[in-house]
């Protein structure tokens, strides 16, 4: 696809001219990473993620990283009426489970597959030393949690099936992800052998298999938010994840065609009205937007502004006609069977919804010659 400069109208446009939206390029895989600076409505749209998921039948894992003790509730949570989720999955929405990754819950899962014994590891873990090395000490923190999560990717059910076929990671602050995905081949440097290497390599196995693992970045169509999207890529690349889309957040709703965004700049050129500043941020998500497709090699989802209401619904509306619009026949591709750890768990498959909000969003093919990202699966 050419490369061309692109603003909000030119988006609706190129609409139709994409192989596989951004979105299925996420829900084509289990794992998926939704990150970016804090208040680009990362939470918001890692909440939506999983309602779309549970409506194609998936069992959703939907996970947040521990925060300090200090924070009583928790915005994901929140979507789904809680004050915060438990460290033990819990059924919060029709076949979404709600879980906070615990560096205390991860190290006792991980002694207790060294010890065989639970008792023995939860013993370990009341000594005050130990919990504090926990959570000060270079790297416990991220392998604590890091563990629990493996933990769950693993987890099959007695017919071999995965217990969660898709998980969702609200993802910390992008110093913390950063480190936690960076963990596995820090530690594989320092220890080669051992029931701690063997973790960090079943962890590389599921987090730098683009087949499996992607991550969604979040930003805001304006100057700072898009710096800070294009360096966290950089990060995620130097730490092997790949990026299966970029998402675009609040994008303001733009009146004017092409022709009539030019013409009012002519007319309106060094005049002051009424109506200016919204002007100004057409402009700015114009320009952030041509940024955006001259630099990033992944698909660009564009979400426009909505309520966010309960549950992020009308960030869900607005995603789900995207996501249907071009499945192939039969629905998205499923994911192949990885059996692992039996952990006792069912969930049946909940009915398909029959009925549909088309609301718009729009996503743009990466443009030729940028870079990053993970080529496009091919269609079944």
């Amino acid at each position: 696809m050419p490369t061309q400069p692109l603003d909000s109208a030119a988006a609706a446009r190129t609409f139709e001219q994409r192989s596989l939206s951004g979105l299925q390029q996420l829900f084509a895989r289990r794992v998926v990473l939704v990150t970016g600076k804090g208040g680009v409505g990362r939470t918001t749209v890692a909440a939506a993620l999983a309602r779309l998921g549970a409506e194609q039948g998936r069992r959703v894992l939907l996970a947040e990283f521990e925060e300090p003790s200090s924070l009583r509730t928790s915005p994901l949570a929140g979507q789904f009426g809680e004050d915060v989720f438990p460290d033990v999955p819990r059924l919060v929405g029709e076949n979404i489970w709600g879980v906070t990754l615990h560096v205390v819950k991860g190290t006792e899962l991980f002694l207790t597959s060294l010890f065989r014994v639970a008792a023995l590891a939860r013993l370990a873990l009341r000594t005050a030393p130990l919990r504090r090395m926990l959570h000060s000490g270079p790297s416990f923190h991220e392998m604590g949690v890091l563990y629990h999560l493996l933990h769950h990717l693993k987890a099959t059910r007695p017919d071999k099936e995965w217990v969660y076929d898709l998980v969702i990671l609200d993802m910390p602050a992008t110093g913390h992800t950063l480190a936690l995905t960076d963990l596995p081949r820090v530690l594989l440097r320092l220890v080669s052998r051992g029931p701690i290497a063997r973790a960090m390599r079943e962890g590389q196995s599921f987090m730098n298999d683009p087949d499996q693992a992607v991550a969604c970045v979040v930003t805001l169509p304006e100057p700072l938010p898009v710096s800070e999207c294009l360096e966290l890529l950089e990060g995620l690349a130097e730490t092997d994840v790949h990026v299966g889309a970029v998402l675009a957040n609040r994008l303001p709703h733009n009146p004017f065609t092409e022709e009539e965004q030019a013409a009012l700049e002519t007319i309106l050129e060094g005049r002051e009205v009424r109506g200016q500043a919204l002007l100004d941020r057409i402009r700015r998500t114009d320009a952030a937007l041509a940024r955006l497709g001259k630099s990033i090699g992944v698909p660009l989802i564009l979400v426009g502004e909505v309520d966010d209401g309960p549950v992020s619904e009308g960030v869900v509306d607005a995603l789900r006609a995207d996501l249907r619009k071009d499945a192939p026949p039969g629905g998205l591709p499923a994911e192949p069977e990885h059996p692992g750890d039996v952990e006792d768990a069912t969930a049946a498959d909940p009915p398909r919804p029959s009925n549909v909000t088309p609301l718009p969003v729009r996503t743009l093919e990466p443009a030729e010659g940028a870079h990053g990202g993970v080529p496009p699966r091919e269609r079944p």
